[in-house]
């Protein structure tokens, strides 16, 4: 029996068949705006509101005040209070790039990782976490290493990638493979905005809708809406833009 962590985030267990299975890495890759910081903030602070289960949060970009500002904006209003009394970890760009090296790091956080206590765990991003490495294969042994270290100690994690192409079958890197699963953030320009859709194009180990599924970002974060968009990714000749 595969057991499931669920987002909490409307619309996306649904596609998920139940949820993100549980010790497993999802990469969320997307162009900048479209919504993955959101969904990870989103992903933490569920597990606390709604299942129980404590989080910690990596942020290579932000720091910690900055964060809570970005999860109170959204509606995310106990973030603050969850970081304070310890349902919430984080560690901020000013603590993970202190040494300038990923296995000091990466000692600063063996301690929480190997505690029962926490359960979720969100790397953001993986462009930053790259900068530690001199070369593909340094980054590869290092990635391997570090989703290993996740696993052994039953934690579920998010990692968002950043992607330059709207539709990602134009830019698949080595990180996608490396992964357990891939959901990707889409974001098309329209007269009045843009449109937004969640694809989850694989998932080991369960059964997934692998439709183009549109989603909005509003208050209280990401929903995900059940009926498939009408063009598919796989295909050129239906590409809407």
């Amino acid at each position: 029996m595969i057991e499931l962590t669920k987002t909490g985030i409307d619309g996306l267990d649904e596609i998920l068949n139940g949820g993100i299975v549980k010790n497993s890495t999802t990469l969320v890759s997307g162009n900048p705006g479209a919504g993955k910081s959101i969904l990870c903030l989103q992903f933490i602070y569920n597990g606390v509101e709604q299942f129980d289960e404590k989080g910690i949060y990596l942020t290579f970009e932000e720091d910690e005040e900055d964060l809570r500002e970005a999860a109170e904006s959204i509606g995310f209003d106990k973030w603050g209070e969850y970081v304070d009394n310890g349902d919430i970890k984080v560690y901020d760009k000013k603590v993970l790039l202190r040494e300038n090296d990923f296995s000091s790091s990466l000692e600063l956080l063996l301690d929480d990782f190997e505690d029962n206590d926490y359960d979720r765990v969100v790397l953001d991003s993986l462009a930053m976490f790259e900068l530690f490495f001199e070369n593909e294969q340094e980054k590869r042994t290092y990635l391997l290493k570090f989703t290993d270290i996740l696993s052994e100690n039953d934690l579920t994690t998010l990692m968002t990638n950043e992607q330059g192409a709207v539709f990602p079958e134009t830019e698949i890197g080595l990180e996608n493979y490396l992964t357990d699963g891939n959901i990707y953030l889409i974001q098309t320009p329209t007269e009045s905005g843009v449109n937004r859709y969640v694809w989850v194009a694989k998932m080991r180990k369960q059964d997934i809708e692998t439709d183009i599924f549109p989603m909005e970002i509003s208050q209280g974060g990401i929903r995900v809406h059940q009926n498939a968009s009408a063009f598919s990714m796989m295909s050129e000749d239906d590409n809407p833009l």
